[in-house]
């Protein structure tokens, strides 16, 4: 006994030496990544396991084109393989990955989306009923690691609804998520949101600018949440000065997957059109001499108590890589919410299909003068 209590003290010793704390470092590391990649690869291949079985099921069901055989045949087949394998195969479960697969119709999407996305990350994204939507949540998942929790928290926040992408046509939708999808190629319409949710800064009825950006600076990993994900804090009360004037940018952020610097201005007002040409001052004073080289131009966010739709489209910030935003300190009910959102969604489209509509009948206006100005000539 004193023999094997000796060995062990002399173990211990040896591997406090420094030389063997290394040692015992790097075959720690290597035992967690080991296990870190088998629960990876167990969690891959059950998901897609499940995402099989519905598959199966509903090509069974689709096929038989019979009313009520699928209500009866998921039943009978959920309580015969609960039996045999237990409750993870009982007809809820099986209802599930049936709607997995429904959802989910593409099995290299799937096999993609397991690489980061668990079978809860699923279960949470399945009840979504706009395919868009649901595209959206599911990329920027995996692309930003969201954890469950979090991709629960970025759909309770209606966050697809408050992106700049979900008020543009189907068509462009279409191809932005098919960048993020192919090329993890993030624009600023997936990453500025409007409006911004800051209700954790407990701000009350009356406040200045100044308790705002403070408030922002007390709970920064809040607000950098609420920002999305690669957004790093740069700068405060960024001095600025342009023939020996000083001017100070509120908040100065970098995005790592934008590569860009992103300047925010806050404002306690509604968006004003001077608002814009200050903007423009900083972003320019940016490029010429803050950004780095290989990094794109800066952008900007004016983060305004409210504005006016019309106002913003006449003076199209965008087009100069401004983003005009409203911020709320306190929610809406739930409810009410959606429907202020769902609302603003509907009418920003309906806006853009009207223009594109007007701009194809110019260029066929223009077309048919060209015609017969050449038919006249000829």
């Amino acid at each position: 006994m004193k023999r094997k209590l000796a060995l062990v003290k002399n173990s211990s010793a040896a591997l406090a030496k420094p030389g063997a704390k290394g040692l015992l470092t790097d075959v720690r590391e290597l035992i967690l990544l080991a296990r870190q990649s088998v629960a990876q690869s167990v969690n891959s291949a059950l998901t897609l396991h499940y995402w099989e079985i519905g598959r199966r099921i509903r090509q069974d069901v689709l096929q038989s084109r019979r009313a009520g055989y699928g209500e009866q045949i998921v039943a009978a087949l959920g309580r015969q393989l609960e039996r045999e394998f237990g409750r993870g195969y009982g007809e809820k479960n099986l209802r599930r990955m049936i709607q997995f697969a429904e959802v989910f119709p593409d099995r290299e999407i799937v096999v993609s989306l397991i690489r980061q996305l668990t079978w809860t990350h699923f279960i949470a994204l399945i009840p979504l009923t706009k395919p868009f939507q649901r595209d959206f949540y599911a990329e920027m998942c995996r692309v930003e690691r969201w954890s469950v929790s979090l991709l629960r928290k970025k759909i309770g926040g209606m966050l697809y609804e408050r992106t700049a992408l979900s008020r543009k046509p189907e068509k462009l939708i279409t191809h932005e998520l098919k960048q993020l999808r192919e090329a993890d190629q993030l624009t600023p319409d997936l990453v500025f949101r409007d409006p911004y949710f800051l209700d954790f800064l407990g701000l009350k009825d009356s406040y200045l600018e100044k308790d705002l950006e403070a408030a922002i600076m007390r709970d920064m990993e809040n607000f950098i949440l609420e920002l999305g994900v690669g957004f790093t804090f740069v700068a405060r009360q960024k001095r600025i000065t342009v023939d020996g004037e000083d001017f100070y940018l509120d908040l100065l952020f970098y995005h790592r997957r934008l590569r860009r610097l992103v300047a925010i201005d806050l404002k306690l007002e509604e968006f004003k059109p001077g608002y814009k040409g200050q903007m423009e001052l900083y972003l320019r004073w940016l490029a010429k001499y803050e950004v780095q080289p290989g990094e794109e131009p800066p952008i900007g966010i004016i983060l305004c108590a409210g504005k006016k739709q019309e106002t913003v489209e006449l003076l199209d910030p965008e087009k100069d890589g401004i983003h005009v935003a409203s911020y709320w300190t306190k929610l809406l009910p739930k409810k009410q919410l959606e429907r202020k959102l769902h609302d603003a969604v509907r009418l920003a489209r309906a806006r853009l299909q009207a223009e594109g509509g007007k701009q194809d009948a110019e260029t066929k206006r223009d077309a048919e003068t060209r015609r017969q100005g050449n038919t006249r000539r000829a």
